[in-house]
């Protein structure tokens, strides 16, 4: 008897700067809990990475170190596909089918290409054509495998909306081919905000790095983010509307222990605000510690890592094979011969 075909998970993140603890609370912590019970593809998006200007070097080097973050994070090669996006043969060629069937109106309706647009328009950067595009690459890194499900945070909800409507136009137009993928929003895991503006949401993009914890910071600078993060008027370890900064640390510190937010208000009654940011602060170092020493280890063997986007690759590129051709076949191409 054949053993069902698990259901395949899919998610992606660029390899443009490091991830921070709301990447890790909110989306990377909760992937591998998808890896016993889906085939699980996940992605290091270094084609998304060039809609703005990336040096090389560094682009190299972030491919690699991102990787390094996903494992030490608990993602495991042996049970999941980790793959590089330039490498894999099918992520262009779907989004070129995909884009000539995408109104322009919906892409220039995108809020993130409305926001980074205006964004690069006011620093005097011109906007590349791949910023409008974006959505539809994003759209085809998901179809090409045919995912079931699409682990993704709120601010990606819109893209995935995009990509279910693309599915649901080519199986009108074509006939049946794509999963209408679903997304996978984690609801128990609030919005991580910045420790220095808790109105808005921790970024790795935020022009003060004080309000941004990264996975790779050191202890010290941990605590000091932490020390001097914003608080408010009052002494009472309550999380309230009229208390973001306290409300955030609350967040922080229930997602990483696992305890309910009620009974850290009561745990922490009657305790001073900086007696409650050091206990935030030993909670952050304590579990962030292990993740960098697996880092650090990880990025010492570059050969190690390269094995690992290799295997992900054959893996990925199978898949994708299978996808494109039933693609190019509805299309009505010819088929392609293989040497």
């Amino acid at each position: 008897m054949e053993t069902p075909e698990k259901p395949v998970a899919l998610t992606c993140a660029q390899p443009s700067s490091r991830l921070q603890l709301g990447n890790y609370l909110g989306a990377i912590r909760r992937w591998g809990t998808f890896q016993d019970t889906h085939t699980c593809f996940f992605g290091i998006v270094d084609l998304h990475a060039i809609t703005v200007p990336q040096k090389p070097t560094d682009l190299r080097h972030n491919s690699l170190s991102l990787l390094a973050e996903y494992i030490a994070c608990g993602l495991d090669a042996q049970k999941s596909h980790l793959f590089l996006q330039s490498q894999v043969t099918g992520h262009t060629e779907l989004a070129w089918i995909l884009g000539c069937i995408t109104p322009l109106g919906q892409l220039q309706r995108m809020t993130q290409f409305k926001d980074k647009s205006t964004r690069q328009e006011t620093e005097g950067t011109f906007i590349g054509a791949g910023l409008l595009y974006y959505p539809i690459l994003q759209a085809g890194d998901i179809l090409l495998y045919n995912a079931d499900i699409v682990p993704v945070g709120e601010d990606q909800k819109q893209h995935l909306e995009l990509t279910r409507d693309l599915a649901e136009r080519f199986n009108a137009t074509y006939s049946p081919t794509f999963k209408i993928p679903e997304p996978a929003i984690d609801k128990e895991v609030s919005k991580i905000m910045s420790l220095q503006d808790p109105t808005k949401k921790m970024s790795k993009s935020d022009p003060d790095p004080r309000g941004v914890i990264f996975l790779l910071d050191e202890p010290a600078i941990i605590r000091k983010k932490i020390m001097s993060a914003v608080t408010d008027t009052g002494n009472e370890i309550l999380a309230h509307e009229t208390k973001p900064g306290i409300s955030n640390l609350l967040t922080i510190l229930s997602a990483l222990t696992h305890k309910p937010i009620s009974a850290l208000e009561a745990q922490f009654k009657g305790i001073g605000y900086g007696d409650f940011k050091k206990a935030v602060a030993d909670v952050v170092i304590n579990t962030l510690s292990p993740i960098q020493t697996h880092y650090q280890a990880l990025m010492a063997d570059k050969k190690a890592l390269e094995a690992i986007l290799e295997a992900g690759r054959v893996a990925a590129q199978k898949r994708a094979d299978q996808t494109l051709a039933k693609v190019y076949r509805k299309v009505g191409f010819l088929e392609r011969q293989r040497s």
